[in-house]
């Protein structure tokens, strides 16, 4: 299954060591369960968003895989993608950018010649083939046509997605220079949020996180003295404060840390689709390992 992360410490900038494939035992057996690329996502300090990703699997390429990533940012996102819709291209791995904003998904739209018509013009922010970056295309229009409300965006767009289209999953985390979104639909997969306090739950404690099987690690100094707010597809270490997103729960973090949500979503998708109605390769890539 796609993992997602995404960490705000804002407003200040934090420096953060990321692994994205970061495994203890062997690198190749966990890579072929996440075998199609990976990709971290930031801003720098004038807020120009910067994205490192690649569509090759860790047991093709095991430096790239084992490299630490150490930047600093406000916000990051990263995912590890196993593919459902698009080819093994850099142009279908997570995070897609648009309109300087950075963006991650986990799940399934079906249904994507109905989506592409009601994109019309704004088919063209699509540089790939993913059910995922069109997504993040309709969330652009809606966060045009909304006055730059980012959280309005995601609310519409995804409530279109919900009641026009199949789908599986629609999970995801969306950032900006200084702030922070993440939606759970319906119910499917996991999404958590742990509100940081600096030092973690001992007070002193540098930020350690790890996923499951080795999925990703994600290191911070900076955190032993700052608040953080992180969201992840799994709990990633053992604080007694992850939370899980109720589904249909649209989670904000602002510019100055300070967290809302709201039930954007508060009935299940019109067409909701299961494991057995999707294709072997889209069945495969939602599957926990």
């Amino acid at each position: 299954m796609c993992r997602l992360f995404g960490l705000s410490s804002a407003p200040l900038r934090t420096r953060a060591t990321f692994w994205l494939l970061d495994a203890p035992d062997s690198l190749s057996r966990q890579s072929h369960r996440d075998p199609d690329g990976t990709g971290l996502g930031l801003f720098a300090a004038d807020g120009t968003p910067h994205v490192d990703k690649a569509p090759i699997a860790a047991y093709r390429d095991r430096a790239f895989a084992q490299e630490a990533r150490q930047e600093e940012s406000v916000t990051f996102v990263a995912h590890v993608r196993f593919a459902s819709t698009g080819s093994l291209d850099v142009r279908n791995t997570h995070p897609f950018e648009q309109d300087g904003r950075l963006f991650a998904h986990n799940g399934v739209i079906e249904g994507l010649d109905q989506l592409d018509r009601h994109l019309g013009d704004d088919r063209e922010l699509v540089r790939g083939d993913t059910d995922s970056e069109r997504f993040f295309a309709l969330i652009t229009r809606e966060t045009r046509r909304h006055d730059g409300d980012v959280t309005t965006g995601i609310r519409e767009a995804a409530r279109w997605v919900a009641a026009n289209l199949p789908l599986y999953a629609l999970n995801l985390i969306l950032v900006t220079p200084r702030e922070l979104w993440a939606l759970r639909y319906p119910d499917t997969h996991d999404l958590y949020v742990l509100e940081r306090p600096a030092g973690g739950r001992h007070g002193s404690r540098h930020l350690d996180h790890s996923g499951s099987h080795g999925r990703m690690r994600v290191h911070s100094a900076h955190l032993a003295e700052h608040p953080a707010v992180v969201v992840a597809s799994e709990r990633m270490d053992d604080h007694p404060d992850w939370r899980p997103l109720e589904p249909g729960e649209l989670l904000h973090v602002g510019a100055d840390l300070h967290v809302t949500h709201q039930i954007a979503l508060p009935t299940p998708p019109a067409q909701p689709l299961t494991l057995e109605d999707l294709h072997p390769d889209a069945a495969a890539s939602q599957k926990a390992a």
